[in-house]
């Protein structure tokens, strides 16, 4: 064992003295030493010159654009306006408690009495009748149209259709082509004819872009029927007083006649 450690330090004494003659040929000592004295070099920073900016010029090269488009106009993102300008008018908002219900008697009377009216116009133009309910006069004021109606007899795109009623006022509105109704201008229209829930409407179309409106109210019902029970009473008027003459002429000389038999 004893002599086994001794050989063992014996080689590593000679590894020892073998690496330092090495490390002194290549001179490695001296340059540890000079690289712990001397100090890190900054490297010079790299001055950036500010760009300047030029005034944007419009391109005069056409945009890329995907060959699916290149045959359709370029895309418009300007704002358009859904209602027309037309005469500046202000209104209130209604009062959405205050509703008015009408009940199906007047509901019913006011769209018989628009089916009368669509019946004496002109057959080869068309119309119908479009009673009122409380979305198209109250709230949104959006008035849906018969989507056949439209399909068959209005233009496929949106445009403007001018309302006119019966004293030839006329109500630019905007119709969309789309939802089949109109939206813009249907407010003004209606809160200028203080239209409410039961009235019926009737359209009649003179022109492609271009409708004659007829109102028939829901209320005027309590005016027919009172118009019809005057008109009853003086029919019959006449007749009951004519009765009471009559009895009374017949009763005298019955009176005449007691008289006498009693004296």
């Amino acid at each position: 064992m004893v002599e086994s450690k001794l050989r063992y330090e014996e080689c590593r004494r000679q590894r020892l003295e073998e690496n330092k003659k090495r490390m002194k040929e290549l001179n490695l000592s001296n340059l540890a030493q000079a690289l712990k004295t001397s100090s890190p070099k900054s490297s010079p920073v790299r001055q950036v010159k500010p760009r300047s900016r030029l005034p944007l010029e419009p391109s005069t090269v056409p945009p890329r654009r995907s060959s699916r488009v290149a045959d359709k106009p370029p895309p418009c993102y300007k704002e358009v306006l859904v209602e027309p300008l037309g005469r500046p008018r202000s209104y209130q908002r209604r009062d959405l408690l205050n509703r008015r219900y009408a009940s199906d008697k007047a509901r019913k009377y006011a769209i018989e009495r628009a089916g009368e009216v669509q019946s004496g116009l002109e057959s080869n133009l068309p119309s119908f009748v479009k009673p009122m309910l409380q979305s198209h006069v109250t709230g949104g004021f959006w008035l849906g149209l018969p989507v056949q109606f439209c399909k068959k007899h209005l233009p496929h795109e949106d445009e403007i259709m001018s309302l006119v009623d019966e004293e030839g006022n006329e109500f630019p509105t905007k119709y969309l082509a789309e939802k089949t109704g109109l939206s813009g201008g249907w407010r003004g229209f209606s809160v200028d004819h203080q239209l409410v829930d039961g009235d019926a409407v009737v359209f009649h179309l003179v022109r492609p872009t271009e409708f004659k409106v007829y109102i028939i109210r829901a209320h005027d019902m309590k005016n027919d029927e009172e118009s019809e029970e005057k008109e009853e009473d003086l029919d019959v008027t006449p007749l009951r007083r004519s009765a009471k003459r009559t009895r009374a002429s017949n009763s005298v000389p019955l009176i005449n006649f007691f008289k006498a038999v009693s004296s």
